[in-house]
């Protein structure tokens, strides 16, 4: 039976999946130990815990154990991969590429380390929301200190060449880091195939916990250094002081070990709802799927319907759908998507835009009621629209 409404917007959170919950609730009331207690067995345990989560987590994205620093969630490990290279480099070079469609983790970040000095080159997409590889390549200088591009993007699921933009870095020597919250866990993510120095990803986008994300930071080939942001304890080898968050570390680790497991048939399940939503939205007149023409996330559907705009469309789909218009982090905001303003669409198509995705507890009977529903609610908006009786 359905419930609702029905929540297809797993890019902004997705459900803790009850296998991690299990898996946390000794930590808070049983094994409570904090994991910097080296003399007596409830830290033991607790490290012990840690150092299987960290095993669990790396396994998930292909290196090693102790190249993981747990963090809060993907917006610290950001701005510690960030914050942390220009530091350390902040005598020798200042310069970061990066892309305009990046997280405004990144984004906000890097206009921060601008006010400080840091140059900064924001790379152009074309309408597939792609970047130029030889415009990136042409982009290093010799002060160049890192490249910074997306997995893929989150507002529409667009995946980035990242192995080719790893062997631009190899080959100039310059570190790359990576924000794979998006990708971590949904397609295969191998950091040492890709050549990066540095990723970020979260928790709560793969079925566990908010609170809890890590950063990769490679030990060789390249070994990666940052000057530590949060100074205390020394915990993590002093490249992130305080108190680890042992349940939700925990949970991290169950939910990638679950990924890890479930991702292939997950990948094909949840990309065959894709297409299913996708050719349906395409049979109502003047929708557009936004970064169709590249290769993709299977969870994520981002389409701009004519003649209308998001917030009156999220307004009327309320009631049976949790959708969005994008990043969680932006949805209160009125204007155009700046992600698909970047892929140079016009704004009525990107203040027309809205993302659809799905996760581990989408139905089949839910994404029926999707279709039914949009295409009811879209002809009922537009026969309501000025605009739409006023079109050529």
């Amino acid at each position: 039976m359905l419930q609702f409404p029905i929540y297809l917007d797993n890019c902004a959170t997705t459900a803790c999946d009850t296998r991690v919950v299990e898996a946390m609730l000794p930590y808070f009331t049983q094994y409570y130990g904090n994991a910097s207690s080296r003399s007596h067995a409830f830290g033991w345990k607790a490290q012990a815990a840690v150092e299987t989560a960290q095993q669990q987590v790396a396994a998930l994205i292909g290196a090693e154990p102790g190249e993981i620093i747990f963090t809060s969630g993907a917006t610290e490990s950001c701005n510690l991969a960030l914050r942390g290279i220009c530091d350390l480099y902040a005598g020798t070079g200042r310069h970061i590429i990066t892309v305009k469609t990046e997280h405004k983790a990144v984004l906000d970040t890097c206009r921060a380390l601008e006010k400080k000095g840091t140059e900064i080159t924001y790379l152009d997409v074309d309408v597939n929301g792609q970047i130029s590889l030889p415009a990136l390549e042409a982009a290093i200088k010799s002060t160049t200190i890192l490249i910074a591009v997306m997995w893929a993007n989150n507002e529409t699921g667009v995946i980035l060449p990242i192995n080719e933009i790893g062997a631009i870095a190899r080959k100039h020597q310059v570190l790359f880091f990576s924000d794979a919250t998006q990708a971590a866990g949904k397609v295969p993510v191998n950091v040492k195939t890709a050549g990066l120095g540095l990723m970020a990803f979260s928790s709560h986008k793969l079925y566990g916990p908010k609170g809890a994300g890590a950063l990769y930071v490679s030990r060789k080939n390249p070994r990666a250094r940052l000057i530590a942001q949060i100074t205390g304890g020394g915990q993590q080898e002093q490249i992130r002081s305080g108190t680890l968050n042992v349940p939700g570390i925990v949970g991290f680790g169950k939910a990638a070990a679950l990924c890890r497991e479930a991702m292939p048939e997950e990948a094909l399940r949840l990309g065959a709802f894709r297409d299913q939503l996708e050719t349906a939205l395409l049979t109502i007149p003047d929708v557009a799927i936004n970064g169709a023409a590249s290769e993709r996330l299977p969870q994520i559907c981002n389409a701009s319907f004519g003649y209308l705009n998001s917030n009156e469309m999220l307004s009327t789909f309320n009631k049976d759908l949790a959708v969005s218009s994008g990043s969680a982090c932006t949805s209160g905001s009125l204007d155009p998507s700046y992600v698909l303003k970047a892929m140079q669409l016009p704004d009525a198509r990107a203040k027309a835009a809205i993302r659809f995705s799905c996760g581990r507890y989408t139905t089949a009977e839910e994404i029926d009621h999707a279709i039914r529903f949009v295409r009811e609610a879209i002809h009922t908006l537009r026969m309501n629209s000025p605009a739409w009786q006023l079109r050529d």
